[in-house]
């Protein structure tokens, strides 16, 4: 009986970190832009395994799909309905972390800084303050910008999707 309440245990794990993880992405990287020598350029880093990865600078807000956070105009009521998809990690309530850590008051906060969540060392080194251009980056293809994060999810691939949940975590959280 016990392996039984183990393996259902273990499914409802998969399920809920299937939740936040959205479809599934193909194996190939996307295509980046040419490296500038400028900072916003990404850098190579060496990743857990020791092999070569490619970083994103932490004050470069450049996406894969080349939209802009400053071209759109989010949606607060639409973002909370994309929000449920997160909620199975995250909440907005200040303290409470899950999976994920709380995103209260993410808007302005240093990466890795919430007390009592244990981030990934990537996270904590990652050097990112959350703006809401950066949020928008990050949302797009998370382990992108952060190789080595702990979250699994995929991302939002529609730019407008990743603006209303900006507005949203932005209305919700003041």
């Amino acid at each position: 009986m016990s392996n039984l309440r183990g393996y259902l245990g273990l499914i409802a794990l998969s399920a809920a970190l299937a939740a936040c993880g959205g479809k599934k992405e193909e194996a190939a990287a996307p295509a980046e832009a040419p490296a500038a020598a400028s900072a916003a350029a990404p850098v190579a880093d060496a990743g857990a395994a020791g092999a070569a990865t490619t970083k994103v600078a932490a004050d470069a807000t450049d996406t894969v799909d080349g939209t802009k956070f400053a071209d759109m105009t989010g949606d607060a009521a639409a973002g909370e309905k994309i929000f449920t998809q997160c909620k199975t990690c995250h909440v907005i309530d200040p303290g409470v972390n899950r999976i994920g850590p709380s995103l209260h008051g993410i808007i302005g906060r240093k990466a890795g800084q919430i007390a009592g969540f244990s981030y990934s060392s990537a996270n904590k080194e990652s050097g990112i303050t959350w703006t809401a251009e950066k949020l928008y980056q990050y949302l797009e293809k998370p382990a992108r910008v952060v190789p080595g994060t702990k979250m699994s999810f995929a991302g939002l691939a529609k730019g407008q999707d990743r603006a209303d949940v900006i507005a949203y975590l932005t209305s919700a959280t003041k």
